[in-house]
């Protein structure tokens, strides 16, 4: 039953698949503890300041994280080097009726932290993501990304991701 799933292996690569050149990075699914450096990757971005890093985290992350840990559909993701968290992506499997009923993936909140990018952390991460989609028998992965992240864009595309439709968000108010 592919929605009952879960990995709970971790994969451990080295960064520019060199082990003479670094540490290895481990990527595994996020444990509780991992919560605040993941709210701090997410933080340290062009579009950070949305997000309230305070010293005690608010509630509502820790709503949010039980409730994507609790579903069997959905993997928070995180990159860790040397027992420090420095990536962190959301993958969720979705069930639907085109394709003739076939399982897609949604990667969202792809970060890297601002001091490890350009490393190949987020290549190993997405790598991931893929081969877990390819494991739960998904037919395509699909990712939104904004605008203005063109070095995000042309990363999606070296990984073999194609720019084929228009994605569009309604924000709502809370």
């Amino acid at each position: 039953m592919k929605d009952l799933i879960r990995l709970t292996c971790f994969r451990q690569a080295h960064l520019n698949h060199s082990p003479m050149n670094s540490s290895p990075v481990i990527i595994r699914e996020a444990r509780e503890e991992d919560l605040t450096a993941i709210v701090h990757i997410i933080a340290d971005d062009i579009f950070g300041a949305r997000e309230l890093v305070e010293q005690q985290l608010s509630e509502s992350y820790r709503d949010a994280f039980d409730a994507i840990r609790s579903r069997s559909d959905h993997q928070l993701l995180v990159g860790e080097i040397n027992g420090k968290i420095v990536a962190t992506a959301q993958l969720i499997f979705l069930p639907g009726l085109a394709h003739q009923g076939a399982w897609r993936a949604q990667i969202e909140s792809v970060h890297v932290a601002s001091d490890q990018r350009s490393r190949g952390i987020g290549s190993i991460l997405m790598e991931e993501a893929i081969l877990r989609a390819r494991i739960r028998g998904c037919h395509l992965i699909q990712l939104t990304s904004n605008k203005v992240r063109k070095d995000t864009h042309r990363f999606c595309k070296r990984l073999g991701f194609v720019a084929s439709h228009e994605g569009m968000k309604l924000t709502l108010d809370r």
